[in-house]
Protein backbone atom coordinates (compact mmCIF):
# COMPACT_ATOMS: atom_id res chain seq x y z
CA UNK A 1 0.00 0.00 0.00
CA UNK A 2 0.92 3.46 -0.88
CA UNK A 3 1.66 6.01 1.74
CA UNK A 4 -0.61 8.40 0.33
CA UNK A 5 -3.32 5.79 0.33
CA UNK A 6 -2.54 4.60 4.22
CA UNK A 7 -2.84 7.99 4.82
CA UNK A 8 -6.18 8.73 3.19
CA UNK A 9 -7.34 5.21 4.89
CA UNK A 10 -6.72 7.11 8.32
CA UNK A 11 -8.57 10.02 8.00
CA UNK A 12 -11.82 9.19 9.55
CA UNK A 13 -14.98 11.39 8.85
CA UNK A 14 -15.00 14.04 11.25
CA UNK A 15 -17.38 16.50 9.57
CA UNK A 16 -21.32 15.15 11.05
CA UNK A 17 -23.23 18.24 10.91
CA UNK A 18 -21.68 20.66 8.40
CA UNK A 19 -22.72 23.46 9.73
CA UNK A 20 -19.65 24.98 9.40
CA UNK A 21 -17.73 24.62 5.67
CA UNK A 22 -14.54 23.40 6.68
CA UNK A 23 -11.76 23.65 4.55
CA UNK A 24 -7.52 23.06 4.68
CA UNK A 25 -4.96 24.71 3.95
CA UNK A 26 -2.04 23.19 2.16
CA UNK A 27 1.21 24.99 2.99
CA UNK A 28 0.85 23.91 6.37
CA UNK A 29 1.25 20.40 5.54
CA UNK A 30 3.99 21.11 2.93
CA UNK A 31 6.85 22.71 4.55
CA UNK A 32 7.03 20.26 8.02
CA UNK A 33 6.65 17.10 9.40
CA UNK A 34 5.80 14.08 6.40
CA UNK A 35 5.61 16.93 3.37
CA UNK A 36 2.39 16.02 2.17
CA UNK A 37 2.19 16.15 -1.51
CA UNK A 38 -1.17 17.62 -3.04
CA UNK A 39 -2.62 13.76 -3.62
CA UNK A 40 -2.16 13.35 -0.23
CA UNK A 41 -3.74 16.22 1.42
CA UNK A 42 -6.66 15.96 -1.51
CA UNK A 43 -7.26 12.57 -0.28
CA UNK A 44 -7.43 13.12 3.49
CA UNK A 45 -9.36 16.23 2.76
CA UNK A 46 -11.97 14.08 1.04
CA UNK A 47 -12.12 11.58 3.97
CA UNK A 48 -12.27 13.75 6.47
CA UNK A 49 -15.24 15.16 4.82
CA UNK A 50 -14.36 18.20 4.06
CA UNK A 51 -14.72 19.25 0.54
CA UNK A 52 -12.27 22.43 -0.19
CA UNK A 53 -8.33 23.10 0.70
CA UNK A 54 -6.76 26.43 -0.19
CA UNK A 55 -3.73 28.25 -1.36
CA UNK A 56 -3.12 25.97 -4.27
CA UNK A 57 -1.84 27.42 -7.39
CA UNK A 58 -3.49 27.56 -10.46
CA UNK A 59 -1.57 24.93 -12.21
CA UNK A 60 -2.58 22.45 -9.93
CA UNK A 61 -6.64 22.84 -9.65
CA UNK A 62 -6.89 19.76 -11.97
CA UNK A 63 -5.72 18.21 -8.81
CA UNK A 64 -8.45 19.18 -6.64
CA UNK A 65 -11.44 18.56 -9.85
CA UNK A 66 -9.58 14.85 -9.37
CA UNK A 67 -11.09 14.45 -5.90
CA UNK A 68 -14.28 16.65 -6.48
CA UNK A 69 -12.81 19.73 -4.60
CA UNK A 70 -12.64 23.43 -4.41
CA UNK A 71 -9.87 25.65 -4.16
CA UNK A 72 -11.58 27.95 -1.10
CA UNK A 73 -8.69 30.95 -1.05
CA UNK A 74 -6.55 31.12 -4.07
CA UNK A 75 -3.12 32.52 -3.81
CA UNK A 76 -2.65 36.32 -5.30
CA UNK A 77 0.42 34.94 -7.29
CA UNK A 78 2.50 37.11 -5.76
CA UNK A 79 6.46 35.20 -5.88
CA UNK A 80 8.17 34.50 -2.41
CA UNK A 81 6.27 35.53 0.50
CA UNK A 82 3.01 36.93 -1.03
CA UNK A 83 2.11 39.04 2.39
CA UNK A 84 5.46 41.22 1.78
CA UNK A 85 4.95 43.60 -1.04
CA UNK A 86 1.13 44.69 -0.99
CA UNK A 87 -1.71 47.27 -2.10
CA UNK A 88 -0.32 49.80 1.26
CA UNK A 89 2.87 50.34 -1.28
CA UNK A 90 2.56 52.56 -4.51
CA UNK A 91 5.83 50.90 -5.54
CA UNK A 92 4.21 47.60 -6.17
CA UNK A 93 0.87 48.38 -7.38
CA UNK A 94 1.38 47.70 -10.45
CA UNK A 95 3.04 44.04 -9.60
CA UNK A 96 0.10 43.42 -7.45
CA UNK A 97 -2.78 44.65 -8.99
CA UNK A 98 -1.67 42.61 -12.42
CA UNK A 99 -1.15 39.59 -10.43
CA UNK A 100 -4.39 40.10 -8.32
CA UNK A 101 -6.42 40.64 -11.81
CA UNK A 102 -4.91 37.35 -12.94
CA UNK A 103 -5.72 35.61 -9.71
CA UNK A 104 -9.34 37.19 -10.01
CA UNK A 105 -9.52 35.88 -13.44
CA UNK A 106 -8.11 32.31 -13.14
CA UNK A 107 -10.42 31.67 -9.95
CA UNK A 108 -13.39 33.03 -12.10
CA UNK A 109 -12.87 30.32 -14.46
CA UNK A 110 -12.51 27.52 -12.06
CA UNK A 111 -15.84 28.66 -10.06
CA UNK A 112 -14.18 29.11 -7.20
CA UNK A 113 -15.00 32.06 -4.86
CA UNK A 114 -12.04 33.63 -2.98
CA UNK A 115 -8.72 35.40 -3.62
CA UNK A 116 -6.14 36.14 -0.76
CA UNK A 117 -5.01 39.93 -0.57
CA UNK A 118 -2.47 41.61 1.97
CA UNK A 119 -1.53 44.89 3.01
CA UNK A 120 1.90 44.31 2.47
CA UNK A 121 4.69 45.43 5.03
CA UNK A 122 5.33 48.54 6.50
CA UNK A 123 8.92 49.66 5.21
CA UNK A 124 9.11 51.66 1.21
CA UNK A 125 11.15 49.29 0.39
CA UNK A 126 9.36 46.08 1.71
CA UNK A 127 11.91 44.03 2.42
CA UNK A 128 14.72 46.60 3.92
CA UNK A 129 13.43 47.89 7.13
CA UNK A 130 15.97 50.82 7.00
CA UNK A 131 14.27 51.89 4.09
CA UNK A 132 11.69 54.45 6.26
CA UNK A 133 8.02 53.54 7.25
CA UNK A 134 4.65 53.88 5.64
CA UNK A 135 2.58 55.76 8.03
CA UNK A 136 -0.77 54.32 8.69
CA UNK A 137 -2.62 56.98 7.00
CA UNK A 138 -0.54 56.30 4.23
CA UNK A 139 -0.82 53.02 4.06
CA UNK A 140 -5.00 53.27 4.41
CA UNK A 141 -4.77 55.68 1.26
CA UNK A 142 -2.73 53.47 -0.98
CA UNK A 143 -4.91 50.02 0.03
CA UNK A 144 -8.46 52.07 -0.56
CA UNK A 145 -6.73 53.47 -3.86
CA UNK A 146 -4.97 49.96 -4.91
CA UNK A 147 -7.52 47.81 -3.96
CA UNK A 148 -9.94 50.20 -6.35
CA UNK A 149 -8.46 48.95 -9.05
CA UNK A 150 -8.97 45.57 -9.00
CA UNK A 151 -12.44 45.44 -7.07
CA UNK A 152 -14.55 46.46 -10.01
CA UNK A 153 -13.07 43.32 -12.20
CA UNK A 154 -14.17 41.22 -8.57
CA UNK A 155 -17.20 41.96 -9.00
CA UNK A 156 -17.51 41.96 -13.09
CA UNK A 157 -15.88 37.83 -12.62
CA UNK A 158 -17.74 37.13 -9.64
CA UNK A 159 -15.23 36.74 -7.07
CA UNK A 160 -14.04 38.00 -3.52
CA UNK A 161 -10.71 39.45 -2.23
CA UNK A 162 -9.71 38.72 1.59
CA UNK A 163 -8.01 41.19 2.72
CA UNK A 164 -6.06 39.52 5.58
CA UNK A 165 -5.29 40.90 9.19
CA UNK A 166 -2.01 39.17 10.41
CA UNK A 167 -0.27 39.44 13.73
CA UNK A 168 3.58 40.88 14.26
CA UNK A 169 4.34 39.52 17.49
CA UNK A 170 5.60 36.17 16.68
CA UNK A 171 8.91 36.56 15.08
CA UNK A 172 9.74 33.27 16.34
CA UNK A 173 8.99 31.74 12.28
CA UNK A 174 8.25 33.30 9.34
CA UNK A 175 4.94 31.64 8.93
CA UNK A 176 3.48 31.88 13.07
CA UNK A 177 4.22 35.94 13.10
CA UNK A 178 5.31 38.74 10.81
CA UNK A 179 7.02 41.37 12.18
CA UNK A 180 6.85 44.49 9.74
CA UNK A 181 3.69 43.57 8.25
CA UNK A 182 1.30 46.68 7.96
CA UNK A 183 -2.26 45.21 8.48
CA UNK A 184 -1.46 43.96 12.03
CA UNK A 185 -4.48 46.24 13.50
CA UNK A 186 -7.64 44.47 12.79
CA UNK A 187 -9.23 48.13 13.00
CA UNK A 188 -6.78 49.20 10.22
CA UNK A 189 -7.93 46.50 8.05
CA UNK A 190 -11.71 47.07 8.07
CA UNK A 191 -11.25 51.09 7.22
CA UNK A 192 -9.67 49.74 4.32
CA UNK A 193 -12.47 47.48 3.56
CA UNK A 194 -15.35 50.29 4.18
CA UNK A 195 -13.88 52.48 2.30
CA UNK A 196 -13.24 50.73 -0.64
CA UNK A 197 -16.91 49.90 -0.51
CA UNK A 198 -16.98 47.08 -3.06
CA UNK A 199 -19.39 43.54 -1.87
CA UNK A 200 -16.05 41.72 -3.39
CA UNK A 201 -13.94 42.66 -0.59
CA UNK A 202 -14.25 41.11 2.54
CA UNK A 203 -12.18 40.60 6.15
CA UNK A 204 -10.19 37.64 6.24
CA UNK A 205 -10.80 37.04 9.77
CA UNK A 206 -7.54 34.74 11.07
CA UNK A 207 -8.63 33.61 14.63
CA UNK A 208 -5.10 32.90 15.73
CA UNK A 209 -3.72 36.28 14.49
CA UNK A 210 -6.73 38.37 16.06
CA UNK A 211 -5.78 36.28 19.80
CA UNK A 212 -2.36 37.50 19.69
CA UNK A 213 -2.91 41.01 18.27
CA UNK A 214 -6.61 41.92 20.52
CA UNK A 215 -7.79 38.70 21.97
CA UNK A 216 -11.79 39.45 22.83
CA UNK A 217 -12.64 37.02 20.20
CA UNK A 218 -16.05 36.60 20.18
CA UNK A 219 -16.77 40.54 20.47
CA UNK A 220 -14.42 41.61 17.70
CA UNK A 221 -16.56 38.85 15.45
CA UNK A 222 -19.76 40.79 16.34
CA UNK A 223 -18.15 44.16 15.44
CA UNK A 224 -16.84 42.83 12.02
CA UNK A 225 -19.45 40.12 11.07
CA UNK A 226 -20.77 42.44 8.06
CA UNK A 227 -17.10 42.40 6.44
CA UNK A 228 -16.07 38.69 7.00
CA UNK A 229 -15.26 36.59 3.95
CA UNK A 230 -13.07 33.84 5.33
CA UNK A 231 -12.13 32.56 8.15
CA UNK A 232 -8.66 30.78 9.73
CA UNK A 233 -8.22 28.55 12.72
CA UNK A 234 -4.59 27.75 14.46
CA UNK A 235 -3.89 27.28 18.22
CA UNK A 236 -1.96 29.86 20.11
CA UNK A 237 0.57 30.19 21.09
CA UNK A 238 2.75 28.77 18.28
CA UNK A 239 -0.08 28.03 15.44
CA UNK A 240 -0.33 24.52 16.58
CA UNK A 241 -2.89 21.86 16.50
CA UNK A 242 -6.50 22.96 18.15
CA UNK A 243 -6.13 21.14 21.22
CA UNK A 244 -5.89 21.32 25.24
CA UNK A 245 -1.98 22.64 24.92
CA UNK A 246 -3.68 26.06 23.39
CA UNK A 247 -5.91 28.52 24.74
CA UNK A 248 -8.22 29.16 22.27
CA UNK A 249 -11.65 28.01 22.91
CA UNK A 250 -12.84 27.10 19.50
CA UNK A 251 -16.48 25.82 19.81
CA UNK A 252 -18.04 28.95 21.04
CA UNK A 253 -16.27 31.20 18.51
CA UNK A 254 -17.58 28.81 16.01
CA UNK A 255 -20.96 29.50 16.97
CA UNK A 256 -20.59 32.98 17.15
CA UNK A 257 -19.69 32.70 14.00
CA UNK A 258 -22.65 31.03 12.77
CA UNK A 259 -25.01 33.27 14.90
CA UNK A 260 -23.92 36.22 12.50
CA UNK A 261 -25.55 34.38 9.77
CA UNK A 262 -22.00 33.74 8.37
CA UNK A 263 -21.91 31.28 5.01
CA UNK A 264 -18.30 31.01 4.44
CA UNK A 265 -15.50 28.72 4.61
CA UNK A 266 -13.50 27.90 8.21
CA UNK A 267 -9.91 26.99 7.04
CA UNK A 268 -7.65 24.75 9.07
CA UNK A 269 -4.22 26.88 8.97
CA UNK A 270 -2.33 24.92 11.92
CA UNK A 271 1.02 24.04 11.63
CA UNK A 272 1.04 20.28 12.82
CA UNK A 273 3.34 19.12 15.40
CA UNK A 274 2.85 15.27 16.30
CA UNK A 275 0.64 13.17 13.80
CA UNK A 276 -1.49 15.54 10.87
CA UNK A 277 -3.87 12.96 10.38
CA UNK A 278 -5.07 12.59 13.94
CA UNK A 279 -4.58 16.60 14.51
CA UNK A 280 -6.64 17.58 11.37
CA UNK A 281 -9.26 15.23 12.65
CA UNK A 282 -9.85 16.67 16.36
CA UNK A 283 -9.75 20.13 14.39
CA UNK A 284 -12.22 19.45 12.08
CA UNK A 285 -14.66 17.88 14.35
CA UNK A 286 -14.12 20.59 17.19
CA UNK A 287 -15.02 23.29 14.60
CA UNK A 288 -17.97 21.24 13.41
CA UNK A 289 -20.40 23.05 15.30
Amino acid sequence: MSDNSRSAGAAEKAVVRGSIHQSIVFWCFNIAGEKWDLERMCQVTRDLGCDAVEIVAPQDWGILKKYGLKCALSPNGMPGMPFVRGFNNTKYHDEVVARTTEAIDATAEAGFPNVIAFTGYKWRDAEDPASGEISADECLKNCVAGLKKVTGHAEKRGVTLCLEHLNTRDGSHPMKGHPGYQGDDLDLVARIIRQVGSPRLKLLFDIYHVQIMHGDVIRRLEEHKDIIGHVHTAGNPGRCELDDDQEINYPPILRKLLATGYKGYVGQEFIPTRDPVEGLRQAVRLCDV
